[in-house]
């Protein structure tokens, strides 16, 4: 069966006639359903995918489990570490590949899927070196009583990955579950089967990675297959990237099976300009924290708050700037922004914003979807800006997922600090100033995983990131996130210590 949503168009990169396919157990898996990939800047038709769902997701599970337990991976350091270097050389080959086809299905502009592609090797490489420096802890507690902690793969990993990136948020969870020694199953969404095929290819020419160890399925909206993975007793954890609500929901059904959750969810970052900051500097930032990946993005700068004394040359700042953006395809390299990834979802930020003036925001910059010209096929939506007094209205306290900027004006830093934390969300916040204390001084008292000075979205490999409060729980990236793919292990031996002397009897 074939979903039609539009008009056929031939595309690079994409086999003609051939639906782009799942990968379970090492072999390339057709589904019983087709669906078509579509461009979202054009709303034209650019392939057809095997749209995965509960069949494919119960194969993915059994492969892993037989992996699991029958191959040596979980106890094989040495291997694990040399498949996540192969893995990262053929991402570092394949690159050009990858970035056309992730701006053609998922309509990023070249720089940002440039950006998003670039950040995957070292992901890899990050992990391939842990593995080898990774360690338990041991220790004599008391003369003659040694403890060991070790710890081991937990087994069965499942990854959701959410649309806006789903290449470096997806080798976001699976990295370090590779490192760990855990198999997997991922299931990615089916608005990007194009480049998730083109993912397990990539991840396929790792020369040693042993079969059932990855597996990968896509999948469009209620297809069962993500709903099982949540269900299943064999998968012990499950590695999510998605809205707070989707969170909540696969969370409770978890339960069931006492699951582990490592989730980051939805964000609602404040871009908090003090009087004393350099304004000409975080006017550019500020636009860039909106319109990166059309505000399809969990740390999008979306609330904008200023500081009275500057707030009116910072309002003429910023909205000449996001008047200027321009918003049009990746296939234009003169283009900005890109679209949003279909129209449905352009049609729910407008009625957002339409519902927000209405109950009394003032309008700053309009934007809104493209509707007349060449642009309005495609789910474009131009960045708008809306100024706002009561900090409960449903736009600055929901996420908008789009190009929606509200600004909010505050006087002391205590007031900074309440708007900041007036919301169910804590993944990230900006603070700009040139005072050489208050960023921590302010930075201590927000509630956030991840706090910027005087800049936005710098996101290392070696440190964590990750949500307070409805913004998810667990880490990703750094140390920690590993965490939830590994089991801790306590052994006790006494050995007794020879009498009067405590040396140890053995």
């Amino acid at each position: 069966m074939t979903v039609t949503t539009g008009k056929k168009s031939p595309a690079p990169n994409i086999e003609p006639g051939k639906p782009a396919l799942n990968w379970i157990d090492g072999e390339w898996i057709d589904s019983e359903k087709h669906t078509d990939s579509v461009d979202p800047a054009t709303g034209n038709v650019i392939g057809t995918y095997a749209d995965g769902g509960r069949d494919e997701a119960f194969q993915g599970i059994n492969a892993a489990v037989r992996a699991f337990r029958e191959l040596d991976w979980k106890e094989n350091r040495a291997l694990r570490a040399r498949v996540l270097n192969q893995i990262a050389d053929r991402f570092e080959a394949r690159r050009d590949e990858l970035i056309a086809i992730l701006s053609l299905e998922n309509g990023k502009v070249h720089n940002e899927a440039a950006f998003e592609v670039d950040m995957i090797p070292s992901k890899f490489r990050y992990w391939a070196s842990v593995v080898l420096t990774n360690y338990g802890r041991a220790m004599e507690v008391q003369p003659g009583h040694l403890s060991v902690v070790t710890r081991s793969a937990i087994g069965v990993a499942g990854i959701v990955a959410p649309f806006n990136s789903p290449l470096v948020l997806t080798v976001r969870s699976l990295a370090p579950a590779l490192a760990a020694g855990v198999t997997t199953v991922l299931k990615l969404p089916g608005n990007t089967a194009q480049i998730n095929y083109l993912f397990s290819k990539t991840l396929a020419e790792a020369a040693d990675l042993p079969k059932g160890v990855i597996n990968v399925f896509s999948e469009s909206r209620g297809r069962g297959g993500s709903s099982f993975l949540m269900e299943s007793k064999d998968v012990r954890v499950i590695s999510f990237t998605g809205s707070t609500k989707t969170g909540k929901a696969i969370s409770a059904t978890g339960a069931a099976t006492l699951k582990l959750f490592q989730t980051e969810l939805g964000g609602k970052t404040p871009m908090i300009i003090f009087d004393d900051a350099d304004l000409e500097v975080a006017a550019p930032k500020v636009e860039k924290a909106l319109t990166t990946f059309a505000g399809q993005f969990c740390m999008t700068g979306s609330r904008l708050l200023v500081q009275r004394a500057v707030a009116d040359r910072f309002r003429t700042l910023i909205s000449q700037r996001l008047e200027k953006v321009k918003t049009g395809p990746a296939s234009d390299p003169s283009s900005d922004m890109g679209p949003l990834i279909d129209k449905s979802n352009v049609s729910r930020v407008d009625k957002m914003v339409e519902e927000a003036i209405a109950a009394g925001a003032k309008v700053l910059v309009r934007g809104g979807p493209i509707t007349e010209g060449p642009l309005a096929s495609g789910a474009f939506y131009r960045p708008t800006l809306l100024e706002v007094s009561d900090p409960k209205m449903t736009i600055v306290q929901e996420e908008v997922f789009g190009p929606v900027l509200t600004m909010q004006i505050f006087d002391t830093e205590a007031e900074a600090v309440q708007l900041a934390n007036d919301s169910e969300y804590g993944l990230a916040a900006s603070i700009w100033t040139r005072d050489i204390d208050r960023p921590l001084r302010v930075a201590r008292e927000i509630d956030a995983g991840t706090i910027w000075i005087n800049d936005w979205a710098v996101i290392w490999d070696e440190f964590e990131e990750g949500g307070f409060k409805s913004s998810g729980n667990g880490r990703l990236n750094g140390l920690a996130a590993m965490d939830e793919f590994l089991e801790y292990k306590h052994i006790a031996f006494n050995s007794g210590t020879l009498p009067g002397t405590g040396i140890s009897t053995h």
